[in-house]
């Protein structure tokens, strides 16, 4: 469920704004969305594990509001994640 140091690091070069970035906005909803999507194939397989259920949601919350935040700073940032990640758009209200 976790990443090896590479996979990380790999996701945070393919993100990053310049050479020493690891806490941009973009690196963060990245690294989110790879958790995200490993939390979800558990959960495909482990359908009562309501503890990941939990903490996947805690994820999409946190990914929602760091995607929330770019939008409004850098809508071209923002776009430009979402097509990359191949995420839906977020819809502020």
């Amino acid at each position: 469920m976790s990443f090896t140091k590479e996979q990380k690091t790999q996701v945070i070069f393919q993100n990053h704004r310049h050479a020493s970035d690891t806490g941009s906005p973009e690196v963060q909803v990245a690294l989110l969305t790879n958790r995200i999507v490993s939390l979800t194939e558990h959960l495909r397989a482990h359908k009562g594990d309501e503890a990941s259920r939990r903490g996947l949601l805690k994820l999409v919350g946190s990914r929602r509001r760091h995607l929330a935040y770019l939008s409004k700073t850098s809508p071209a940032a923002y776009n430009e994640l979402v097509a990359r990640l191949g995420l839906r758009k977020f819809k502020s209200s």
